[in-house]
């Protein structure tokens, strides 16, 4: 690697967006449009929320109540050609290097892939080794889930804990949370992330270590924080089983440090690998999931990887004008650099869901969160919004208000499924019924007329009044399934690397986390050694620092 050349000799210079002749007309356009109210594009175009639609691998778009016209879709589709999207799609799918910085393939698509396809990184076919992995996994799991591996004792596995951070937490632990209608019920699924030890302690507390199986994921298998919590749940194990003979009945390793792994006590039968060129964001549906595989049964997983791969094919074959993901990326760069939006609000109406907006922080601002174009320039645009949100309705009661009435503007993600998986009276109708509801409100307000006109006080009118305006996507299927959860993640991976391309940033390094990293390493060893004379950080830090000594030890 290091015989390489920088990434800024790898990379052609190109222009900024904001300099292209597109990117100006769309200035213009809005210049134009920026103030027309959707009130006013759905009178123009009665049946708009039939043609502003596009439906792929069990997903429907509707993106009519988005502040555009065929104007804006034009605009955004040549801007998204000028900067080379269908060419950088074409380049993920074949497996070139399109990490520059890393010079690392972003090959997240071959995880899914079906046996028999082709897909070469550096000449060679990688589905091969996908397959062998997931049948390995597949193998294990039949032997966990039915009862035939057991832990040093001779008990069955009950408890099953993922240890990880980052991609190996997010990732697995929103699958879980979104496929529990689907996993096995008699075993117990924790996931531990945080260095804080609480998170152990609680996850622990209950369980019986002869019954418990950890999982722990780090493709170094030196990450601090995991390979911390990776410790204590030895130690934990070790106290209750006695034997370091146990560890190897009660640990299995996601990671591709054969070394390392052996050295904590795992065999490596139970090391289940995955490559430089799945990304940590991107790797659920690798060996990362192992976990998920546990909970739901290999059956189902292999169906979420259809999912994944249904939406990778619509992504790579279809015109920009019906691509969903490009729709949605081009849609999402409309309304951060032209409508100014800050952030975006993603709000799934099923209760499983309600880890999935934390799941697509990390995959939209990890990912795009730069302030350099791929050749080291520094941009003049805003790149990477905001995401967050929460289920609904619970939302509703909380911040929606911000939504409806507040001074920023937030385009929303409605998520929902026209089948529920837990049938209960009318309460899915009353569900679907608030989702549409939302978004209608959003658009179209609730003008000061038509407050007066339910003899509203006058000094109320303005504090009920709605300006609507307010731009959402309702994104429909028909049941959560595995295969729908899959479709949907690769909808918002690809619509993140569209939006990367058209900022022309590497959506797929993240050495933002690095500093901070760094950093904290130097601070531990001065906290853990208090003789430490000098400190060399700032005098904030350093007093901080101090302070921490001085209280950290109870009665002090």
């Amino acid at each position: 690697m290091s015989a390489e050349p920088p990434p800024s000799a790898r990379c052609e210079k190109a222009p900024l967006p904001s300099a292209r002749p597109q990117w100006q007309a769309l200035q213009q356009h809005f210049g134009r449009i920026g103030g027309k109210h959707l009130r006013e594009l759905f009178a123009d175009e009665p049946a708009r929320g039939e043609q502003y639609v596009a439906e792929a691998a069990g997903l429907y778009l509707d993106y009519s109540k988005q502040r555009v016209t065929d104007e804006t879709l034009s605009l955004l589709r040549q801007l998204a050609v000028a900067c080379g999207l269908p060419a950088r799609i074409e380049a993920m799918f074949r497996g070139e290097r399109i990490n520059v910085t890393e010079h690392r393939a972003a090959l997240q698509a071959a995880l899914r892939a079906p046996t028999g396809e082709r897909i070469l990184v550096d000449g060679k076919d990688v589905v091969p080794e996908v397959h062998a992995v997931l049948d390995r996994m597949a193998a294990f799991c039949d032997r966990v889930r039915s009862g035939a591996w057991t832990g040093h004792s001779g008990k069955r596995i009950r408890n099953v804990i993922n240890i990880g951070i980052g991609g190996s937490d997010l990732g697995p632990v929103m699958a879980f949370e979104a496929l529990r209608h689907y996993s096995r019920r008699d075993l117990v699924f924790r996931f531990v992330s945080n260095v804080d030890g609480t998170d152990f302690a609680e996850a622990v507390r209950d369980l019986d270590a002869a019954e418990t199986l950890f999982v722990i994921c780090s493709k170094t298998f030196t990450t601090q924080e995991t390979l911390t919590n990776a410790h204590a749940a030895r130690d934990w194990c070790l106290r209750a089983l006695g034997e370091e003979q146990a560890v190897a009945k009660h640990f299995v390793a996601v990671s591709t440090n054969t070394a390392e792994v052996k050295k904590f006590g795992i065999a490596t039968d139970n090391m289940f690998g995955f490559w430089d060129w799945v990304g940590g964001r991107y790797s659920m549906d690798s060996a990362i999931g192992l976990s998920t595989m546990l909970a739901i049964g290999p059956e189902h997983f292999r169906a979420m990887l259809a999912g994944f791969h249904a939406m990778d094919e619509h992504f790579r074959g279809a015109p920009l004008e019906r691509n969903l993901p490009a729709l949605l990326g081009l849609l999402a760069i409309w309304n951060s650099n032209f409508l100014g939006a800050p952030t975006v609000a993603v709000l799934p109406y099923e209760q499983y869901l309600k880890r999935f907006p934390a799941y697509l922080q990390q995959l939209t601002m990890e990912s795009n969160g730069k302030h350099v174009t791929l050749d080291g320039a520094r941009v003049d645009y805003s790149t990477g919004p905001i995401y967050w949100g929460e289920p609904g309705t619970n939302g509703q009661h909380s911040f929606y208000q911000l939504i409806h009435q507040g001074t920023q503007l937030i385009p929303c993600d409605f998520i929902g499924f026209c089948q529920p998986l837990n049938p209960l009276g009318e309460q899915h109708d009353l569900l679907m019924a608030n989702l549409f509801a939302q978004g209608e409100a959003l658009a179209f307000g609730k003008t000061a007329g038509e407050v007066r006109a339910e003899d509203t006080p006058a000094a109320l009118v303005p504090h009920r009044s709605f300006e609507g305006n307010r731009p959402s996507n309702t994104i429909l299927a028909e049941q959560l399934t595995p295969h729908a959860l899959g479709a949907l993640v690769a909808l918002y991976e690809h619509s993140v690397f569209v939006q990367g391309v058209i900022w022309n940033i590497d959506s797929f390094d993240q050495w933002g986390v690095e500093l901070g990293k760094a950093l904290a390493k130097r601070a531990v060893a001065e906290i853990t050694s208090p003789d430490t004379p000098e400190l060399g950080h700032d005098s904030s830090t350093n007093a901080l620092i101090r302070r921490y000594r001085r209280l950290r030890q109870p009665g002090t």
